[in-house]
């Protein structure tokens, strides 16, 4: 009789290194290992070997990439969803395709069960199966981590654990920096910054981005061009999604523009500290901000932003397949039917400024907003308005001094000053 099969994700890292053999010890499943190449830059040949070597039945690898940029990245891009002012969500935007394609290759292969590395105290482990819950509520969820059987409380105990078996450590302990990477951005957590006291060692930790103060000199325009809220040239040349963000990475990384070091709210209740890579990124999220202050009006901009908020807080906690983030999502689509134009953007040692922008849906107005008067605005227009607008402080003002009370009487409010 053939064993149950279970579904690994895979990284070839420290955590799904020793899962393999863990399962195969704890449990009787086949292990068949799923790597999904969202643009982390692994010699994937080597890490299928490794999950062979280690104990996986077989192992698939599954190039998403663009899928990852198109479905996910430009959704949230769109939407100019930042979690907590800084973090540009890109591991949290990777799980919910990961674990759809899990959950795909279970049905493929008859899987009764879904297992992942995630820790008891990350998100990961609500984003991976949140996910698995909304297309898959009769599969079985192991999260090692938490399962009773696991006995090893740190990477230290996981790199001895594969020592004591003789299996290679895909990594060295002085740079046991807990990593994710895919074509958006690149997380940093562990080590030195465990201790919110430290600055971080940014020589030793950044892989993708030069520390800015060793930036060049010169600094660099970029220009970037959108349809409907979408990236789809850098400095003048079409690009597909894959190319682009490659393109903005290299340019932002040289220029050391997007890096991250926040203490953020997980979504278990604690705060955990992390250094996020994100050039590339940074640069979009800059320029399109730059083009729906070009083209949306006051009311819709406001309200976006709003939504936006709603949008971080969803994708952060792992709520991507819900009715509310595919409400949100169209209406972020709404937004953006007249966000096509271009935006040029200064990088300049960690910074970035705007050099200019125009788009034919743009809704700024020379004639009416340059201090010259033009045709479409008369100044004596403003005096109607502001006695509108300004009609609830003026009753409020008149009534405190019928009253005898209130700032408009209060001398207090009024402070005297030098009359020379």
């Amino acid at each position: 009789m053939s064993k149950e099969k279970v579904i690994l994700a895979y990284s070839g890292g420290l955590d799904t290194t020793v899962i393999i053999p863990w399962l195969k010890e704890n449990y009787d499943y086949d292990v068949i290992a799923v790597c999904i190449d969202l643009g982390q830059g692994d010699d994937w040949k080597s890490v299928k070997q490794r999950a062979l070597d280690t104990g996986a039945s077989a192992c698939y690898v599954v190039d998403a990439q663009e899928e990852y940029i198109t479905d996910y990245i430009w959704p949230a891009l769109k939407a100019n969803a930042v979690y907590e002012d800084q973090y540009l969500l890109g591991t949290s935007t990777a799980r919910p395709l990961i674990a759809k394609i899990l959950v795909e290759y279970a049905r493929q292969e008859g899987a009764t069960a879904i297992c992942h590395g995630a820790t008891g105290k990350g998100n990961d482990q609500i984003r991976f199966e949140l996910t698995i819950k909304a297309f898959a509520p009769d599969l079985r969820i192991i999260a090692a981590w938490r399962d009773p059987k696991w006995d090893m409380d740190s990477r230290d105990a996981e790199i001895k654990y594969l020592e004591d078996r003789n299996i290679p450590v895909p990594m060295k302990k002085d740079q046991s920096y807990s990593r994710d990477e895919n074509i958006w951005h690149l997380s940093h957590e562990g080590l030195e910054l465990e201790e919110t006291e430290n600055e971080p060692n940014w020589k030793h930790m950044l892989q993708l981005t030069t520390v800015p103060e060793e930036a060049p000199e010169s600094g660099e325009y970029v220009t970037i061009e959108f349809e409907k809220g979408i990236p789809v040239s850098v400095n003048g040349k079409r690009m597909g999604a894959l190319e682009l963000m490659k393109e903005l990475n290299t340019i932002g990384g040289r220029n050391g523009v997007g890096l991250i070091d926040i203490v953020e709210n997980r979504v278990v209740g604690m705060k955990s500290r992390g250094v996020y890579e994100t050039p590339g990124g940074a640069i979009l999220y800059f320029a399109h901000e730059q083009m729906d202050h070009l083209c949306l009006d006051r009311d819709t901009y406001y309200f976006k932003q709003q939504v936006s908020l709603k949008m971080s807080e969803l994708i952060y906690n792992g709520r991507w397949f819900t009715t509310l983030m595919e409400s949100l999502m169209a209406f972020m689509d709404k937004t953006q039917e007249t966000c096509t134009g271009w935006v040029k953007v200064k990088l300049y040692k960690g910074s970035i400024r705007s050099a200019g922008s125009h788009s034919p849906y743009s809704l700024y107005n020379e004639n009416i907003a340059s201090f010259t008067t033009g045709d479409l605005y008369d100044h004596h227009d403003a005096e109607g308005f502001i006695n509108l607008f300004g009609l609830p402080l003026k009753v409020r003002a008149l009534m405190e001094q019928a009253a005898g009370a209130g700032q408009a009487v209060d001398g207090n409010k009024i402070k005297k000053r030098p009359t020379k």
